[in-house]
């Protein structure tokens, strides 16, 4: 891994959120505590035999047996699949509050078990967010929530669950990585909030970003403070396709932001409001890219990608759809990761509110 800068030691780690797979077995694993991306290398040493569907049921359950805590004191922030071995991994935090500890759980698709990723004496490197919003700002990041956290509303009728979070929290709100590049959503300290950098690895220091503005069809206005909740690589990396809360799916050149301080996005569907969405992949069908996106609210989506590449940007208030978009009827599903190209991994939340693994056949979608 000294090809790729990294180099023996014990990160200083306060928290996990979101994470992402780049070239080999390193893991990208989101800091925003410390305002810090790691970049560790997961040892895997699973094969890269041809895989078939993975499911695994009461997935808090199992978590909590392996971990030694109660369900309640497991969150799961992210998930991500290995590309060559297809093993299941997990950002967790064990335990709530100043004494919670970061996890990254490692799941066999052959066998289901279980393993911690050792984060001391590991080859790392990383990144710091010179730009962070600092500990001590007063403003909080809400997000759409499911018990036991946050609390519940009425919204002009409808109930909805908020959780609320310093705002330090949504540092990085989703990482992708292409091509020797990787992408990061989430906030800054400046008077344009909404931020997405571009971060050169092996990591060098570099950091180019831009500030982001788009306009929010259901609030009827242009934005730059909400960050980007989620998003994938589109157009060979080319570009993103990134969703805000309430429900905007924008486009964005990647291409376009060299250099660029600030950059305009091209709001190509409303999805929907009072809603967050929660994850976002991509899956070819035959000749045709297909976007998958999960919910809090609405039922999960699907949409041609060809109908986004021919799309006006839209920029009239609230009646504007966009894009066409279908219904998937299948409800819970609260987090997504290619799994291999025949499967869409799924977190997916029961009735019960117990949640499971489900591999989705991208064929049936």
């Amino acid at each position: 891994m000294g090809e790729l800068g990294l180099q023996v030691g014990t990160p200083t780690i306060g928290s996990v959120g979101p994470i992402t797979f780049g070239p080999d077995d390193v893991l990208f694993v989101a800091d925003n505590a410390n305002a810090t991306i790691l970049a560790i290398d997961v040892g895997d040493d699973g094969d890269d035999a041809a895989v078939v569907a993975f499911d695994l049921d009461d997935l808090d359950e199992r978590l909590a047996a392996f971990l030694g805590c109660g369900v309640d004191d497991v969150i799961v922030r992210d998930l991500a699949v290995h590309p060559r071995t297809h093993n299941v991994y997990l950002s967790v935090m064990r335990g709530r509050g100043n004494g919670a500890v970061p996890v990254i759980v490692r799941i066999d698709h052959r066998s289901g078990s279980m393993a911690e990723v050792p984060l001391t004496d590991i080859p790392f490197s990383q990144v710091t967010i010179a730009n962070a919003i600092p500990d001590d700002d007063e403003r909080m990041d809400m997000q759409f929530a499911d018990p036991p956290d946050g609390e519940e509303v009425e919204i002009r009728g409808h109930k909805l669950r908020f959780a609320r979070s310093p705002a330090r929290t949504a540092t990085v709100t989703d990482m992708a990585y292409v091509d020797g590049m990787l992408v990061v959503a989430g906030m800054s300290n400046e008077e344009f909030s909404s931020h997405l950098r571009r971060i050169p690895f092996p990591f060098t220091g570099a950091v180019d970003e831009s500030s982001l503005e788009i306009f929010h069809v259901s609030h009827g206005k242009w934005e730059t403070a909400a960050p980007i909740r989620t998003f994938v690589p589109y157009e060979g990396g080319r570009s993103i396709l990134a969703s805000y809360t309430c429900t905007p799916l924008v486009h964005f050149s990647l291409d376009a932001m060299a250099d660029t301080p600030h950059v305009t996005g091209r709001t190509v569907a409303e999805l929907g409001a009072m809603n967050q969405p929660l994850d976002i992949v991509s899956y070819r069908r035959g000749d045709d890219e297909y976007l998958l996106i999960a919910h809090s609210t609405h039922p999960m989506m699907k949409v041609n990608c060809r109908d986004i590449d021919t799309q006006e940007g839209l920029t009239e208030p609230r009646e504007p759809r966009g894009v066409p978009r279908e219904e998937i009827g299948i409800e819970g599903v609260k987090k997504l990761a290619n799994f291999n190209s025949d499967y869409v991994l799924a977190m997916q939340r029961d009735d019960d509110g117990k949640r499971h693994l489900r591999s989705l056949k991208t064929a049936s979608l």
